[in-house]
């Protein structure tokens, strides 16, 4: 039986949870928390605060981090890969080398095995491009996202001061994606390939205001949402 600990009680750990209980070679023998435990209700694993891990590392068998990746995970899976062997779905592209170096680092001072960025993009999504890419060599690869709700994206927006809840929506550009389809020579970027449509709450008599002092990766985000012009806001 392989003992999991799931790291961080959210959207994706308590998917986690429900998931394991579908495999009959795995159990979860603990849920680890940022919050109050006794505020936490799961499915029957107990749950034990951040602060404690130390004190599992004989009752698990590997660590599922389930932080998010713009604050979240870059300070949980080191830390945690420094007691046991983890495993993340860190989906921020452009710092997986940061991450990468930094897990690395923890895995070989502990002596633990570790393994980033396994969720859909980057993840079951790379495979299924190596897989087209090897049966269509001369083939172009092109992503579209959508439509559908950015759980990561929606998670940033609602972090932000003044924000009381938050959807971020994801739409293909049609044009864009029938260009594609049709073999054009079209220039791909973010703006001409997706549009973000956000849905922000904010607080009674009040705007969304700066984000909160250290999340320098919502912050960004923030700005590249801005960009799109497709802020709405009640």
């Amino acid at each position: 039986m392989i003992r999991v600990a799931i790291n961080g009680y959210g959207n994706l750990g308590r998917g986690v949870e429900q998931a394991i209980t579908k495999n009959a070679d795995m159990e979860v023998a603990v849920v680890f928390t940022r919050r109050d435990p006794a505020t936490v209700t799961t499915q029957g694993a107990p749950v034990a605060h951040v602060d404690d891990m130390a004190s599992w590392t004989d009752k698990v068998d590997v660590c599922l981090n389930c932080g998010g990746s713009a604050t979240d995970l870059i300070e949980q899976t080191p830390a945690a890969t420094a007691l046991f062997h983890t495993v993340d779905s860190f989906d921020t592209h452009a710092r997986i080398p940061e991450h990468f170096a930094a897990v690395d680092a923890a895995a070989k001072a502990s002596g633990h095995v570790a393994l980033i960025s396994t969720g859909w993009d980057p993840g079951l999504f790379s495979m299924l491009r190596v897989l087209g890419e090897a049966v269509l060599p001369d083939g172009a690869t092109t992503t579209f996202w959508g439509p559908g709700v950015s759980q990561g994206h929606s998670d940033a927006l609602r972090r932000i001061d003044g924000v009381v809840d938050a959807k971020q929506y994801t739409r293909p550009v049609e044009a864009t994606v029938a260009a594609v389809k049709a073999g054009d020579d079209v220039e791909l970027t973010t703006r001409s390939m997706h549009t973000r449509d956000c849905y922000v709450v904010a607080e009674e008599g009040g705007r969304p205001g700066p984000h909160r002092a250290g999340d320098r990766g919502d912050a960004q985000l923030l700005r590249r949402l801005r960009h799109h012009r497709h802020l709405h806001h009640r």
